[in-house]
């Protein structure tokens, strides 16, 4: 277990959480240890480090045995659906059985770029559902241009007692409240931040504050200004500060909310 990096702290005092986050990707192979550092600096108290195929899982659990405060969630993007092997279910599992594992995901849909087979997609999310369900953690869904399909699964085959999150949201207010009355949490990343983001800005306006996340979705969704550059978990607190803007409420006291709310869902200690 690490012990090197120095506990969080912010400016204003006010431990963050990134609740969703791609610190095995390979765009950090030759600083991890950097980002890392900077995050717990700029005030990230934890860090929930997101699969998306098996191999990015398997390091994700990996990097949460080295850090106590990150955490792993084992899942297969929809993007992965296709080559995920036979079998994979099974480890997908003993993955998510394992110590600091604390979600299934991410999985979902993906009809923008439809980089595997939707009826493989749909297979794929429908099982990974199925496994939360069975291990009673919570789900972080991918859901992009298939807000319809989403939902029509999600309302066949149910939500699981440790109910879930629609990671970087981006439907409309009917899809966030039919999600929030079947008991998901919505997170928002950097797209909040973009001028042109207005019907998600209302959106999280309008979103009840105890069903409020925020992520970062590194290295992907840099926010505004520094859009283009890689992201990381220490920017998480441009997305808080933007939502507290929309909000009209002291940063410190949404930072404590959507912190209460992360340790809520994925059960983490304080």
């Amino acid at each position: 277990m690490n012990t090197a990096v120095k506990p969080a702290g912010g400016a204003d005092g006010q431990a963050l959480i990134d609740t969703h986050a791609h610190l095995s990707d390979e765009a950090y192979d030759g600083d991890r240890k950097e980002v890392i550092a900077r995050a717990r600096a700029a005030g990230v108290a934890q860090i929930v480090n997101v699969g998306f195929d098996l191999d990015s899982s398997r390091k994700a659990a990996a990097l949460a045995r080295e850090y106590d405060f990150i955490y792993a969630a084992a899942g297969v993007h929809p993007h992965d659906a296709a080559r995920a092997p036979a079998g994979y279910l099974a480890e997908l599992e003993a993955l998510a059985r394992g110590r600091k594992v604390v979600a299934v995901g991410e999985t979902g849909l993906d009809f923008y770029r439809n980089l595997s087979p939707r009826p493989e997609q749909r297979r794929v999310f429908r099982e990974q559902l199925a496994l939360a369900r069975e291990l009673e953690l919570p789900v972080i869904i991918h859901d992009r241009d298939a807000h319809e399909e989403v939902l029509k699964i999600l309302r066949q085959d149910g939500l699981g007692p440790a109910g879930g999150v629609l990671h970087c949201f981006s439907g409309d207010w009917e899809m966030a409240r039919e999600c929030l009355r079947m008991g998901f949490y919505i997170s928002f990343a950097g797209v909040v931040t973009y001028p042109k983001s207005t019907q998600l800005q209302r959106i999280a306006v309008d979103l009840p504050p105890e069903r409020l996340l925020i992520e970062t979705d590194c290295p992907y969704l840099t926010p505004a200004p520094l859009r283009g550059k890689r992201n990381e978990p220490a920017l998480v607190r441009r997305v808080l500060e933007q939502i507290a803007g929309l909000r009209g409420m002291p940063a410190a006291e949404l930072a404590q909310l959507t912190t209460e709310n992360a340790r809520r869902l994925f059960r983490l200690p304080e």
